[in-house]
C-alpha cells in the first residue's frame, strides 16, 4: 500500500464517517426498495437481530461540530452532553429522514430522555428503548436479556413485514463475528506497530461501517489488514497510552490527531466501542438469540455502562494497560458525561496504586480548538519521556 494512495482512502472513510446526510444508507436504501434502515444511538445495540430481518443498522454518534444547534437546546438543559443534543437536532432538522426507526439502551438517564424526548416530536416514527440487565451474576439475567431480543425482533418483523429466521439470526451473527474478528487484529496490529497504522485511521475505518452492510465494512476491514503490513515508516518518540473513558460521544477527529501528533501511540481506546462489544465470537449452535443474551452477560468488554461486579473494570483497565505494555492512561472523557466521571474515580485511584501515570481531559464534540488540550498533552508527554 503505497503511503498517499492508503491516506485517500482513509480519508474517504472519514468522509463517510462525518456525513450528515447519511449518502451510504439513501444509497443502500435506493438498492433495496422497501428495506428499512435502523439507528441506534451508543454505546450498544443487537446488531445481529437488525441484521436478520433485512434491515441495515446504523450507528450514530452525533453530528460533530458540523451542525449548529438550534433546536435542541429548547428541550434539554446546558448540563447535557453533546452526543443527546447533537442527535435530536439531526433529528429535527432532517438528516435522520433516511433511518425508520431509532433504538435506545440503558446506558445513561440522558440517553433514556433523549428517546423519549424523540418520541413525543416524531409520534409517528419506531423507537424503542431496550432495557439490558445491570446485575449479570443474577440467574435470571440471561432469560430477561433473551426476552428483551425477542420482544426486539417481534417489533422489528412488524415494522418490516419480514421474519428473521433461527438460521438467519445464525448468519447474522457470523457476519459479525468476522467483524469483531477482524477489528481485534487490526487493534493488535495497531498495538505492536502503531507507526504503521495510526488511531485517527483505525478510528475512522471502524467509524464508516455504521453506515454500510456489515458484509462491505468486512471487506474493507479484509482490505486493510491485507495491505498495512506493507506500509513503511519509522518509529517515532512517542509513548505508549491507553485511551479510556470515550465510549459513547466521540471525541472530534481533529482531537485524535492531535494527540498523536502531540506524542501518543495509541495501543488501545475505547471509540466506537459497540463495534467491538464481545470478546470472543458468539456461538453459532443452540438458540441464536440465547446465544447472543448469553454473550452480552459473559463475554462482553468492560464498559462504565455495563456493570459486572464479576469483573471490575477499574482493575481490567490496569490489566490491559500492562499487557499492552502501556506506559500511561489518558481519561478522554465528554463534558458532563456522568457514567464516566463516576468511574473516573476508581480508575484514578487504581491506577496510582498501580503505578500508572494518568492524564485526564475533558472534550465536547462541538469544540472547534484544541490549543489547552495540544498543550496538556504534549507537557504530559514530556514529563514522561524526560523523566
Amino acid at each position: 500500500m503505497q503511503c498517499a494512495e492508503s491516506e485517500r482512502t482513509f480519508d474517504k472513510y472519514a468522509e463517510i464517517a462525518q456525513d450528515l446526510s447519511l449518502a451510504e444508507v439513501r444509497r443502500w436504501k435506493s438498492e433495496h426498495p422497501g428495506a428499512k434502515a435502523i439507528g441506534y444511538f451508543p454505546v450498544y445495540a443487537p446488531m445481529e437481530i437488525i441484521q436478520a430481518c433485512g434491515m441495515l443498522p446504523v450507528g450514530l454518534n452525533g453530528a460533530g461540530d458540523r451542525l449548529d444547534i438550534q433546536y435542541a437546546d429548547a428541550r434539554f438543559g446546558s448540563f447535557i452532553c453533546s452526543i443527546v443534543k447533537t442527535t435530536l437536532e439531526m433529528a429535527m432538522t432532517g438528516h435522520l429522514e433516511p433511518l425508520d426507526g431509532l433504538l435506545f439502551s440503558t446506558i445513561c438517564d440522558s440517553a433514556r430522555n433523549l428517546c423519549y424526548v424523540l418520541k413525543r416530536n416524531f409520534p409517528h416514527m419506531y423507537l424503542d428503548f431496550l432495557h439490558l440487565p445491570h446485575n449479570p451474576g443474577s440467574p435470571a439475567a440471561v432469560e430477561f436479556l433473551r426476552g428483551e431480543y425477542a420482544r426486539l425482533q417481534q417489533q422489528l418483523e412488524e415494522l418490516g413485514g419480514c421474519s428473521a429466521t433461527p438460521e438467519g439470526l445464525r448468519h447474522a451473527i457470523a457476519l459479525y463475528n468476522q467483524n469483531r474478528a477482524l477489528l481485534r487484529q487490526l487493534y493488535a496490529l495497531r498495538a505492536a506497530a502503531p507507526h504503521l497504522l495510526r488511531t485517527w485511521e483505525l478510528y475512522t475505518l471502524m467509524r464508516a461501517g455504521n453506515f454500510v452492510p456489515v458484509e462491505t465494512h468486512n471487506q474493507w476491514l479484509r482490505e486493510a489488514l491485507e495491505e498495512l503490513p506493507a506500509r513503511t515508516g519509522k518509529p517515532r518518540d512517542s509513548i505508549r497510552v491507553v485511551i479510556e473513558g470515550s465510549f459513547c460521544e466521540q471525541p472530534p477527529l481533529d482531537l485524535i490527531k492531535l494527540m498523536e501528533e502531540a506524542g501518543c501511540y495509541v495501543v488501545d481506546d475505547d471509540f466506537i466501542l459497540g463495534r467491538r462489544w464481545f470478546t470472543e465470537d458468539v456461538p453459532l449452535d443452540g438458540e441464536p438469540l440465547t446465544a447472543l443474551a448469553e454473550s452480552y452477560l459473559n463475554r462482553a468488554v468492560y464498559s462504565s455502562v455495563r456493570h459486572d461486579f464479576r469483573n471490575p473494570r477499574h482493575k481490567a483497565l490496569v490489566e490491559k494497560t500492562r499487557r499492552l505494555n502501556g506506559q500511561a492512561v489518558i481519561l478522554l472523557i465528554a463534558k458532563f458525561c456522568e457514567p464516566a466521571y463516576f468511574d473516573y474515580v476508581l480508575f484514578k485511584r487504581e491506577l496510582e496504586a498501580a503505578g500508572i501515570p494518568h492524564l485526564l481531559l475533558e472534550f465536547e464534540e462541538k469544540a472547534f480548538t484544541f490549543e489547552r488540550l495540544r498543550s496538556e498533552v504534549e507537557t504530559f508527554v514530556e514529563s514522561l519521556l524526560f523523566d
